[in-house]
């Protein structure tokens, strides 16, 4: 199924440890997310080893907020 999260790739739940990119892997579908926050260069060296955390401070993003959004946007796609 298309959005689904690959194999052993992620949790269900987005956590503010997780890497950018392994969250883009696991769900496209908050791509969208990331940009809505400022967070736009999502193919640059620093989304690879990049936590969402430290993307959120670099940014001068609130971290909860982030996390909220992209585990919506997981969520609602779980639902569809």
């Amino acid at each position: 199924m298309a959005g689904s999260p690959q194999k052993g790739v992620i949790p269900l739940q987005i956590t503010k440890d997780l890497s950018i990119m392994e969250v883009l892997q696991a769900y496209p579908q908050v791509r969208p997310v990331f940009i809505r926050h400022g967070m736009g260069c999502l193919e640059c060296m620093g989304a690879i080893a990049e936590t969402i955390a430290s993307g959120a401070r670099i940014h001068g993003l609130n971290l909860e907020e982030l996390l909220q959004d992209l585990n919506a946007a997981i969520k609602k796609q779980e639902q569809e």
